[in-house]
């Protein structure tokens, strides 16, 4: 009887200990990792050329630290995370082919440590997948090597819960709460309230189980992550609370929004949907979308079966309540917005594909493993389209950017100068003037002002094929680029 319990009490000890991968396990594990973020790296660099212009967001962030043109103006939503991040080569380069391959590199040793918080609560062959799985999406091929904090917030939530969920079971492990710490900061410096909505389950977790270390780590992270941007709260927006209410009116007014078709309209490669209309991308391009759901559901049956439904089930609630402000609380979509949920989603969903393939003891199965093996290629294919289709449409956009900047220049519009209206930002930005707004969401001056400064610098105003110009520059001298009008400030001020 004593020897019986003895080994039944072994057993509940086993259970219920943190997975502790022996050293052959690790050495093999982090390989497999580091050949997936590695490939990751690769494919970015093939795919998305490193010649490739700046966008619009691109532009306000970058602006903030290039010495290429003066600060555009900074919207109430976005946080100072991205302009740090780019710091290292965009505050004494204007090379954007550099600033590129470092983003490539730098996010593809983002993924890496992001899947190594992981290690002992999945199999290596399963966080290795889970991996191939959101690298290999078109939206994260496209948007990890751009100066944008969605990704960031993705890899970001990524760590943090691993961590989380590693500390969870290790009440004396110092570096999963370090973990646990960065992993919110991350997410909290490129995107405050996506990170709140990240951590919302953690954290009630934490508080539910009492482990209130836990709970103290975390919300120390997001504090650390967050605090410049309530500070400029204060100093810049006229309050925290102004500040949230003036992002939410940049997005639209937050509230019931039902944006699921919005998000599925997306999928064929729209960097934004605002207004969202037009017709469905083809039923194929969005069958993986569809499919998320039910492969995730099939990894958390596994996970139960495999006894580890906790750490399957808590990134599936992070990746459902960091979804839910982009699926119905704005009236808009953009396939960036939910990188994060896909990270999230990326363990369980490979995990359940593996189940599918093979065995609990790793022997294949012939006609799962054929089948996951051909549903993979097809799907890797309409990403491969997706993003070859997008960049080559992105692409052709920012050279005419170019093209009006270049055509700038040679009307004389060179720094110090200020354009604004149509598309201004990012024009203004690739030919090194400073950006100005009388309406809309980055408004930042006055007509009045515009015309004091017609008397300092050249100005010009821009309007689209089917816009028309401000009153005051009607009477301006017209150019054209492309299908941009250029109206040209008298030099020395209107008369």
């Amino acid at each position: 009887m004593g020897n019986g319990a003895d080994a039944a009490l072994a057993g509940m000890r086993r259970l219920h200990a943190p997975d502790r991968p022996g050293p052959s396990w690790t050495a093999r594990g982090n390989g497999q990792l580091a050949a997936v973020a590695g490939a990751f790296t690769v494919a970015q660099l093939v795919l998305v050329p490193p010649g490739t212009g700046l966008g619009w967001d691109e532009a306000v962030y970058v602006s903030q630290v290039s010495p290429q043109a003066p600060a555009a103006f900074f919207s109430a939503p976005r946080a100072r995370g991205v302009p740090l991040l780019v710091a290292p080569v965009a505050a004494w380069s204007t090379s954007t082919p550099l600033l590129r391959v470092y983003l490539a590199v730098l996010s593809g040793l983002g993924l890496y440590l992001a899947l190594r918080a992981w290690r002992g609560l999945f199999p290596a062959r399963v966080l290795a997948g889970a991996g191939a799985l959101f690298a290999t999406l078109w939206v994260t091929l496209f948007y990890a090597p751009q100066a944008m904090p969605n990704y960031w917030v993705a890899v970001g939530a990524l760590a943090c819960v691993g961590c989380f969920l590693r500390a969870r079971a290790d009440r004396y492990g110092r570096a999963a709460l370090w973990g646990v710490a960065a992993g919110a900061a991350v997410m909290a410096w490129m995107r405050p309230t996506d990170a709140v909505w990240v951590t919302l389950p953690l954290l009630v977790l934490a508080a539910f189980t009492r482990r209130a270390r836990l709970a103290a780590v975390l919300v120390a992270g997001l504090a650390a992550g967050a605090a410049e941007w309530v500070v400029e709260a204060y100093v810049s927006y006229g309050g925290l609370g102004q500040r949230l209410s003036d992002a939410s009116r940049v997005q639209g007014g937050l509230g019931w929004n039902f944006a699921v078709d919005d998000q599925m309209r997306s999928l064929g490669g729209r960097a934004l949907c605002r207004p969202c209309t037009g017709p469905w991308p083809e039923p194929v391009l969005i069958l993986w979308w569809c499919a998320l759901p039910v492969l995730a559901g099939l990894g958390l049956a596994v996970a139960h079966r495999a006894r580890r439904t906790i750490r399957t089930l808590v990134p599936l609630v992070c990746a459902t309540t960091a979804a839910v402000p982009y699926l119905f609380m704005i009236g808009y979509a953009a396939p960036r917005f939910l990188l994060p949920a896909y990270a999230l989603l990326a363990i369980p969903v490979a995990d359940g594909l593996f189940r599918l393939a093979a065995t609990p003891g790793g022997r294949w199965r012939p006609v799962g493993a054929a089948l996951v093996a051909l549903a993979l290629a097809g799907h890797l294919a309409v990403q491969y389209a997706v993003v070859d289709h997008t960049v080559d449409r992105t692409a052709a956009a920012r050279r005419a950017w170019a093209r009006t900047a270049a055509e700038l220049h040679r009307l004389g519009v060179r720094p110090p100068c200020l354009l604004t209206g149509h598309e201004a930002i990012p024009i203004a930005f690739y030919t090194g003037c400073a950006s100005a707004q009388t309406r809309g969401n980055n408004a930042n001056t006055t007509e009045a002002e515009i015309l004091r400064t017609t008397r300092r610098i050249p100005v010009a105003v821009l309007s689209g094929p089917a816009g028309r110009p401000p009153a005051y520059a009607r009477t301006w001298e017209v150019r054209r680029s492309g299908d941009v009008r250029i109206h040209l400030a008298p030099h020395g001020g209107p008369a």
